[in-house]
């Protein structure tokens, strides 16, 4: 009896986190002859961590906010401004649009925006999460875990994070180092990206392609997440084939595009994204390829 009323006791300990308790419990069971039932609640202890605990984060569960009701909407999240601001949003059905609120909603609960030397607004936090949202829209299970933080400065940056230098010529970056975990962008930069309806560029939606491609550890245009092995060589292929148009001045695509295969990554995702039917029209092959990475027809 002793027994069941402690391995009851250890169940209810561990489903309300308290674990010195449950440490202390854990140790009388096994006194008690329990080894199985403390085998069992060890890795029960295992699963808590890595599917809730976060790794240490204090993030919502996967599980937990997939299972928000999904005809449920968030009063908190305007749907006037993200129609009005968002062509991406306008363009999506109810369903799909309630889906946007809901990915907004767990953006803003789980990566702080902050802004530098200006009082946020929510058109900020709005913009900033719709740029996130929409290059993984069609991936309802993925999240960018990897980023704590998105820092949002009046305009264009220094290495050092400076706005008024002479170098002051950065719009957006991610990376390592003292970038690990983080973003900078400019405000001027991210409404710049979502006032101007007509050209191929967005800052903010470049940098978080970037975020896409470094999930498998590296920045290097192969965004390993989005394709198969298989995809690989015939996108390094039509890659140096658009670079060399760009070089040659053959091409529509931004020159910064050819920087390097992951700011292409970058750019042809912005242009994908802003101009799908221009892109389609003018680079068909190169639209397939985005299209089927962004709607995960790359992956097995």
């Amino acid at each position: 009896m002793v027994q069941i009323e402690l391995a009851l006791q250890v169940e209810s300990l561990l489903k309300n986190k308290n674990f010195s308790c449950f440490v202390a419990c854990c140790k009388r069971l096994i006194k008690s002859g329990l080894e199985i039932i403390f085998l069992f609640l060890f890795i029960g202890l295992i699963i808590l961590f890595t599917f809730i605990g976060g790794g240490g984060r204090n993030y919502r569960s996967l599980k937990e906010f997939r299972s928000l009701k999904r005809n449920t909407s968030h009063p908190q999240i305007s749907d006037s401004i993200l129609n009005t601001e968002v062509e991406f949003y306008k363009k999506l059905g109810e369903e799909e649009k309630i889906r946007f609120r809901n990915e907004t909603q767990w953006f803003l609960e789980n990566i702080r925006i902050t802004p530098i030397g200006f009082e946020l607004t929510e058109l900020d936090r709005l913009l900033v999460a719709a740029s996130g949202i929409i290059p993984i829209f069609n991936f309802p299970e993925w999240h960018f875990y990897d980023l704590d933080e998105v820092m949002l400065f009046k305009d264009s940056i220094n290495v050092d994070f400076e706005t008024n230098a002479h170098d002051s010529n950065i719009l957006g970056m991610v990376g390592s180092g003292k970038m690990e975990r983080k973003m900078a962008l400019s405000r001027k930069a991210l409404y710049d990206g979502f006032n101007n309806k007509t050209d191929k560029f967005n800052t903010a939606i470049h940098e978080f392609i970037h975020m896409v491609d470094i999930a498998d550890g590296t920045i290097d245009g192969l965004p390993k997440v989005l394709m198969d092995k298989q995809y690989a060589l015939p996108w390094l292929k039509l890659i140096r084939e658009k670079i060399s148009h760009i070089k040659t001045g053959n091409s529509d695509i931004d020159s910064y595009g050819a920087t390097n295969l992951s700011e292409f990554f970058a750019v042809a995702g912005e242009y994908f994204f802003e101009r799908p039917d221009l892109l389609k029209m003018k680079h068909p092959e190169l639209f397939e390829q985005m299209n089927n990475f962004f709607h995960g027809k790359n992956t097995s």
